[in-house]
């Protein structure tokens, strides 16, 4: 058996492993490779995994940088099955279609910009394409062993990294040669609003794991219920309004339901709270669909609050005119909308209106990558642009920090010991991470592996 490293290898996104036998060629993953536009478009235009002869796809979670390229693999060929959690299936569908939406406003702007001097960009795939590939997908419960092959069976269990997230555990024949492969996806944090903790698996004979953070220790998440009353109550007082940049997927819900907690608690003052994003409403649901799968403190609330996500005074907004009718308000009130780092969507708006008044906030929540709205605003530059134009930072800027939904070395300790009660891991590959990630990880790793720890670079193959 032999793995191929083809996407978040030695580096962060674009999730893509493929594994072959003399019968069989699985991929691990499809994400997009994200970065500056003309790299990613040449890494995720072109496939190296032969898609017309795979013989099926095995889906960790629905984060664009690990399903965005499923349906660019249908379009090149693919026509197996897709194996994931059912949570994972809704949710990949939304994003996919939101993928595909804006590659065509992309597509259809850059055409016009570069009329003339270049051939009209084409998005990676559309609609119709996502629509295809949704149907082949095949959704699995958790804990139960499924049949790909005679040759091939995988398992799903909990990753704790966001709705449906799964640790896919195979166990592959080879010929005489039978191997047990655990794939961690993104794992999770321990004791996070909403999500259950990643469940330990019980050793492997190859283990491909994240490292992200297998260098850090992240703050703690439970001081930042009380850090978002003490934020809100004091901008309420002095008259202003509260702007929160949330991704759509997972934030936004962890928001929401600790607002919701502060609301049920009479911690909070009566004010509206707004979220913003299409995207976010739609996932919402989704959440509430699978709300008997989050965990136990959500399950206590569920007994005496129908709907975690959901508390008088809270309004999901719905089109783009009531969107921009809540910068005509002079009232305080909460606005949570897309996206995290603040380069597109409606929070463009929202902070063009808000972050010249001093008795307004911007509550950043995660991290704000380079040469973004969001890191400017976060390294409370004088003037930022937006839409063009520089304008003042005059308001309040917060950073919370205890909300990352990647494990972290105390994390990856934990799951370690415990996966490795009843079996150690043999062979180690180290993915999704770069800068100190892997060679922190592979040093605390080292205790729990037989065999070597590599840290494979793209395109890189070993046998195992």
């Amino acid at each position: 058996m032999k793995i191929t490293f083809l996407g978040a290898a030695g580096e962060v996104t674009g999730s893509q492993h493929l594994i072959e036998t003399r019968d069989r060629r699985v991929l691990l993953d499809c994400g997009f490779f994200q970065g500056r536009r003309a790299e990613a478009r040449a890494k995720n235009e072109t496939f190296h995994c032969r898609p017309k002869d795979l013989d099926g796809v095995i889906l960790s979670h629905a984060h664009i940088d690990h399903c965005g390229n499923l349906p660019g693999l249908y379009r090149a060929g693919f026509r197996g099955p897709v194996f994931c959690t059912e949570a994972t299936a809704d949710i990949a569908e939304l994003m996919l279609l939101d993928s595909a939406h804006i590659q065509a406003e992309d597509a259809r702007y850059l055409s016009r910009k570069l009329k003339g001097k270049h051939p009209p960009v084409e998005p990676l795939y559309t609609d119709e394409h996502v629509k295809s590939l949704i149907k082949r997908m095949q959704p699995l419960p958790f804990g139960d062993w499924h049949e790909l092959a005679a040759d091939f069976k995988l398992r799903l269990h909990p990753a704790g990294h966001i709705l449906g997230s799964a640790i896919v555990e195979m166990e592959i024949q080879d010929r005489t040669d039978l191997k047990r492969v655990v794939f961690t996806g993104d794992l999770g944090r321990r004791g996070m609003p909403l999500l259950v903790d990643p469940a330990p698996v019980d050793g492997a004979d190859v283990l491909i794991t994240e490292c992200l953070y297998g260098g850090r220790v992240h703050p703690p998440a439970g001081d930042i219920k009380t850090e978002l009353r003490d934020i809100i109550r004091q901008t309420a007082e002095q008259g202003g309004r509260v702007i929160i940049p949330a991704f759509a997927l997972g934030r936004t819900q962890q928001v929401v339901y600790f607002l919701n907690e502060l609301m049920n608690e009479n911690e909070l003052p009566k004010l509206p709270v707004f979220v913003d994003s299409p995207l976010a409403r739609r996932v919402t649901k989704i959440f509430r669909r699978f709300d008997d799968t989050l965990d136990a403190d959500v399950q206590r609330s569920l007994l005496t609050d129908g709907d975690v996500f959901s508390f008088a005074g809270l309004t999901y907004v719905g089109n783009r005119k009531e969107s921009m009718a809540l910068n005509d308000r002079d009232d305080p009130l909460v606005i949570i909308s897309a996206s995290g780092m603040c380069e597109n969507g409606r929070i463009v708006h929202h902070l063009k209106h808000a972050i010249s008044d001093e008795r307004n906030t911007v509550i950043l929540m995660g991290y704000q990558a380079p040469h973004t709205l969001g890191r400017r605003i976060q390294e409370r530059q004088e003037f930022v642009r937006i839409f063009g134009r520089e304008q003042p930072l005059k308001c309040r800027v917060e950073q919370l920090r205890g909300l990352s939904a990647h494990a972290d070395a105390m994390d990856f300790k934990w799951w370690f010991e415990q996966s490795t009660q009843r079996g150690s891991f043999g062979q180690a590959f180290l993915v999704h991470g770069e800068s100190d990630g892997p060679a922190a990880l592979a040093t605390l790793l080292h205790n729990y592996c037989d065999e070597d720890i590599h840290t494979p670079q793209w395109g890189e193959t070993f046998e195992v």
